[in-house]
């Protein structure tokens, strides 16, 4: 059976329902990102093969200088930036499916800025780690959340453009509470913080790598579980109800499960525009399916990721380009044109 172009899979009692275009393009991302990978893995002060590359990562590489670059700098880099990737993606997609919005992504909504709101405190007022920055970063996201929803949620309507233009609006206060974190700190601090602000890759360690690595594993599993029941709430909440729908406990796990993602992305590698807004229109795009994207998001999630970071470093002019700055200007081009588009905004 081919209903919308799915297939069926049947093994005795067990059935499987997918779709194949959906799986070529979860297949050519993954192939995508495994080449840039490789590439990344290579750029550098020291450039390395392929054939360099490949020998370190299965442990018979010959030159200790390679040996430690790899291990401790550019791996930690690069899978920090594909974890970051995959969860903005999968975050991204989860905030567009319940806000039926192109726009309903955490960095424009404000969730990206209420999780930065507690990492810049923790970097100007206290002692920062890794993660006391992703305990921060979680809390003040959730509470944003918190905020946006109860707001969002008054007179009996919580999606659509009231939450797109509510969650706006507390960023744009959370945006000036943040600029007043920095007058208040210390010199050395507040530079501290402002690299921090501008998303970047530099420096990465495997602490990163755990932080963004656990916020997968821990929300990851939930998104996808709940992406049958977003497909079903985006047709509409009475929709849902009559489908016999937990509308409202459907919408507080996307957005609690979301809202971590986001914020441990966050605390991983500082505020990263752009990957979440574009990453589930392109994956949709892409796969031509109604489903939300979830696996197909992350994976395109992580490509754009190393993609972005790939350009930090091979047109960077001698400079050292923090990754937000590429995928901020990315950002706005593709939020320009979606804009402009007569049928962007859903």
């Amino acid at each position: 059976m081919t209903p919308g172009g799915q297939r069926l899979l049947r093994v005795g009692r067990v059935s499987l329902l997918w779709r194949p275009r959906a799986l070529a393009v979860g297949l050519g991302a993954l192939m995508l990102a495994l080449g840039l990978a490789l590439l990344l893995l290579g750029t550098g002060t020291m450039q390395l093969s392929p054939a360099q590359v490949l020998s370190v990562l299965s442990g018979s590489g010959q030159d200790p200088v390679a040996n430690r670059i790899l291990q401790y700098v550019r791996l930690p880099r690069l899978l920090t930036a594909a974890c970051v990737g995959a969860a903005l993606g999968m975050a991204g997609a989860a905030f567009q499916s319940i806000s039926r919005n192109a726009l309903g992504s955490p960095d424009v909504i404000g969730f990206t800025t209420g999780a930065a709101t507690g990492a810049i405190a923790l970097l100007v007022f206290g002692t920062p780690g890794a993660f006391d920055t992703a305990a921060a970063a979680v809390a003040t996201g959730m509470l944003t959340a918190l905020a946006v929803l109860l707001l969002s949620g008054r007179g009996g309507a919580g999606g659509g453009y009231r939450l797109v233009l509510i969650g706006i609006g507390v960023g744009a206060v959370l945006i000036g509470l943040n600029t007043l974190l920095l007058a208040k700190g210390a010199l050395d601090r507040v530079m501290s913080a402002q690299l921090w602000l501008a998303g970047s890759l530099n420096a990465r360690n495997w602490g990163h790598v755990w932080i963004a690595g656990t916020g997968l594993m821990l929300f990851a599993p939930v998104l996808v579980a709940l992406s049958r029941r977003l497909a079903v709430l985006e047709m509409g909440e009475d929709m849902a109800r009559q489908l016999g729908l937990p509308v409202a406990a459907t919408r507080i796990m996307t957005v609690v499960t979301a809202v971590g993602l986001t914020s441990l992305a966050t605390a991983a590698a500082g505020p990263i525009a752009f990957i979440a807004l574009a990453t589930p229109q392109i994956a949709r795009a892409l796969s031509r399916s109604s489903d939300v994207p979830m696996v197909t998001g992350a994976l395109c999630g992580a490509v754009l990721m190393l993609a972005a970071d790939l350009i930090s470093q091979v047109a960077s002019f001698g400079l050292v380009m923090p990754i937000g700055l590429v995928t901020g200007s990315l950002g706005g081009a593709y939020l320009l044109l979606v804009l402009t588009r007569r049928d962007g905004l859903r």
